[in-house]
């Protein structure tokens, strides 16, 4: 089963980028970064974490790939996170939320609604972290290469 959701991820994450006109170059890494987030997402789900946390720990890894990626490729970043990002997307939760509102359980839509919410909450949280975690890196070496020249 895991098998079918990564062929599936990968496909997802590639059809988003020609979605999103990313060059034909890319199309295989960007398929490839939203595999293996879903991967760690998958993974984490089974060792019974959280849905937003596993979402959360799945979208720090697109965004550091991305970034790999961009770097490697010199392509801009936002090919890969975004095209990475679509199989983490809580789409199927938000409409199930819609559904029970529609269908007057409003508890139910509440607690879905709120669950959807969680997740998407956790991958803007996901990605901002990363690109935090970059621009420190990318200052500290600034630092230290300041300091080898006024040496």
């Amino acid at each position: 089963m895991i098998f079918e959701q990564l062929v599936t991820s990968f496909f997802a994450a590639a059809a988003f980028a020609v979605i999103f006109n990313a060059p034909k170059k890319a199309l295989i890494q960007c398929g490839i970064v939203g595999m293996l987030g879903w991967l760690v997402y998958t993974i984490c789900t089974m060792q019974n974490v959280d849905a937003a946390i596993a979402t959360m720990a799945a979208s720090v890894l697109v965004a550091v790939l991305s970034q790999f990626c961009a770097k490697l490729y010199k392509t801009p970043i936002i090919i890969f996170t975004v095209s990475g990002i679509i199989p983490l997307v809580p789409g199927g939760l938000a409409y199930d939320a819609m559904r029970q509102f529609v269908e007057n359980d409003y508890n139910m839509a509440v607690q879905l609604a709120a669950k959807a919410f969680l997740i998407s909450g956790a991958i803007a949280l996901g990605l901002v972290f990363s690109e935090i975690i970059n621009q420190v890196i990318r200052k500290m070496k600034w630092t230290v290469v300041q300091q080898k020249t006024k040496q």
